[in-house]
């Protein structure tokens, strides 16, 4: 994978395009040529930097799992003095802010799951990073919560996380976050 250090200002616009086409549309439904065409350069220019669709696929899941986590912890770490129990239900007030304007069409790593069945895809591999980061940080806050068997809550936290986002997608319950969020509390709560 193409090391985001060292890409050129094409190579970032291949990976804004790429990353738009591929969310909005899906990967499989996204060609090279089309994004290449959208982005500005050829062909040859998109597989010089990326190498292949596939470490394509696969740079776009890092960026956006990198965008992820920093809301995230932007959103637990920057709203001010409070408990530790209350800063664990903060991710879902994180969830609830990226759905709103990052997550119209559900996960984006659920999504890429879906369509890339291959166990040795570059981007499987970044998907299962994404969601243990995501297990090990609620773990974290749990253990700093003080909650009694912080990988169990930590477990139940991330199912109820997940749920509410494909919920959400989907438009089956308002207010999934929300639901989800107070089940969360009742967890650490009790």
């Amino acid at each position: 994978m193409t090391d985001e250090l060292t890409l050129t200002p094409a190579a970032e616009r291949v990976l804004d395009v790429a990353g738009r086409l591929f969310y909005d549309n899906g990967i499989h439904a996204v060609g090279v040529e089309s994004i290449a065409s959208e982005a500005g350069v050829t062909k040859k220019t998109l597989y010089d930097r990326f190498g292949s669709k596939d470490a394509l696929i696969a740079c776009y899941l890092r960026r956006r799992d990198e965008r992820w986590r920093e809301h995230v912890v932007s959103v637990v770490e920057q709203r001010g003095r409070m408990t530790p129990a209350r800063r664990l239900l903060l991710v879902f007030d994180a969830l609830e802010e990226w759905i709103a304007t990052e997550n119209t069409r559900g996960c984006a790593f659920l999504n890429a799951q879906a369509e890339l069945p291959d166990g040795t895809h570059p981007g499987r591999e970044i998907i299962r990073e994404q969601k243990l980061w995501m297990l090990d940080y609620l773990r974290a806050l749990a253990r700093e919560a003080g909650v009694r068997n912080p990988r169990k809550v930590a477990t139940s936290l991330l199912v109820l996380l997940e749920g509410a986002t494909v919920t959400a997608a989907l438009g089956v319950v308002p207010g999934a976050v929300g639901n989800a969020k107070e089940v969360a509390r009742q967890i650490v709560e009790g």
